[in-house]
């Protein structure tokens, strides 16, 4: 069997959790004779073959010039057209998509269709749905990812700064007018913004299509799947397989001797959504908590570095807190082992994350925003707290009580379990393709029930 995998980047770039995913499901799936490829956008014009541990890899181009409306709904078409290319070449039995984009499409979907090549659909991270990224709406409180074209429209305009008036007006723009607007060729930001309805339908009309199309649609944790059904996908063909980690868990720890500070760590990509700068306005206000935080964050891009700039300026002066270079993957949970709690304070509804697992590997607690995959993974004041995730006070009070009673974070550590591997995920996928590969000759198949 060989599986066509398409992320939203790759290795050697920089990446995040989903191509971590990606990386531990091809070598899960090769120890059970499957044969994996990965396909992914080209950082540079031209394609490019290679691989990484193991794994072929296919960069490929993706058109920069496509107009806005391929973007949003069905896709580049010259992506799409080398994804086929790619499947026809390794004579693939399932394109398996772990992002819906302009290249990892509903095109490139039906491109496969089109060549007998069955279709999964794994959703890792809101951007697949929610034309804002977040799905908090008007970016604070949590959606329920509903697809309704004038809210989301709504709340996209809040995103890019426009006034309340203005983009409640522009949400009532129908459709078709907004498509007049885009056939004129105009361009430029108030043009983009009269298109905001019709570009915010073909979104959601194209990311049912993909539910409906796909063979097999994955949810990663609970909110996801109810998400999912809520967007059109069959039961029959949807399953809930949890990430897992590639990390053995570490033998239980002795409880800290009594002295010196808390040590909290944060581990992940540098970016607004994953809420740093929170904690830092909460040590701000709490100047005489004895703790000390470190952060090893990854600067993926431009913001990702802006951010971090950030961060620094909001830490300066303050000796408890270490802005450092990001830890390599194989040392994250040696590193997490020796602190007392990790936070995760992410702004947005997390899938995972991935650093929720890998700190219950370390046999570490966390404290972590109560939005998303973190509060189904984080049992409160079992393995770990959560609090309010822009909550400035709400966190500065969690930081008080962990320090202040050393005996309740050892309490916590105590309930930590070793979390999922990703052997477990790879079980999970192999079971899918073996009941959608059928499909190749035109038969028709329920997947099986997917475990937490």
């Amino acid at each position: 069997m060989r599986i066509v995998h398409v992320p939203f980047g790759y290795y050697p770039d920089v990446v995040g959790g989903t191509e971590v995913y990606v990386a531990e499901l091809a070598r899960g799936l090769r120890s059970r004779g499957v044969e994996s490829v990965v396909a992914a956008p080209a950082t540079r014009a031209g394609n490019e073959r290679y691989a990484h541990d193991g794994v072929p890899v296919r960069r490929f181009t993706v058109d920069q010039s496509a107009n806005v409306g391929d973007v949003y709904g069905e896709g580049d078409a010259v992506a799409a057209e080398a994804i086929g290319g790619i499947l026809d070449d390794v004579r693939a039995d399932i394109l398996h998509l772990h992002a819906f984009t302009r290249a990892a499409s509903l095109r490139a979907a039906r491109v496969a269709r089109r060549q007998g090549v069955a279709v999964v659909f794994t959703y890792h991270t809101p951007t697949a749905s929610c034309v804002r990224g977040t799905l908090l709406h008007d970016g604070h409180e949590p959606c329920d990812g509903s697809l309704i074209a004038q809210r989301c429209t709504a709340c996209l305009l809040e995103s890019r700064g426009v006034p309340l008036a203005v983009r409640e007006a522009l949400s009532r723009v129908p459709a078709p007018l907004g498509a007049t607007v885009g056939s004129t060729g105009v361009s430029g930001r108030w043009a983009t913004a009269l298109r905001a309805r019709e570009l915010t339908t073909a979104r959601h009309d194209a990311f049912r299509q993909l539910l409906r199309e796909a063979d097999a649609v994955v949810a990663v944790c609970e909110w996801v799947r109810s998400l999912l059904i809520r967007a059109g996908a069959m039961p029959s063909r949807l399953i809930v397989s949890r990430q897992g980690t590639p990390h053995r868990p570490l033998p239980a720890r002795d409880p800290r001797a009594v002295g010196g500070p808390l040590r909290l760590a944060f581990v992940g990509r540098l970016h607004p959504a994953k809420g740093v700068h929170v904690v830092l306005g909460a040590l701000a206000e709490q100047r005489e908590l004895d703790l000390e935080l470190d952060i090893y964050g990854v600067a993926q891009d431009v913001e990702g570095v802006r951010y971090r700039e950030e961060l620094v300026a909001l830490a300066s002066g303050d000796p408890r807190v270490r802005v450092g270079e990001p830890l390599d993957s194989d040392r994250v949970v040696d590193t997490l082992a020796g602190y007392d709690a990790t936070v995760v304070p992410s702004q947005w509804l997390e899938t995972g994350p991935l650093t929720v697992l890998e700190s219950f590997a370390a046999g570490v607690p966390v404290v972590g925003s109560n939005l998303g995959g973190i509060a189904e993974l984080v049992g409160h004041d079992r393995n770990g707290w959560l609090v309010p995730h822009a909550d400035i006070k709400a966190w500065g009070a969690a930081l008080a009580q962990l320090t202040s009673h050393r005996g309740f974070v050892d309490r916590l550590r105590a309930g930590v379990r070793p979390p999922r591997s990703t052997d477990d995920v790879a079980r999970d996928m192999l079971s899918v393709y073996e009941a959608i590969v059928p499909r190749r000759t035109h038969q028709r198949v329920s997947i099986p029930v997917g475990v937490a």
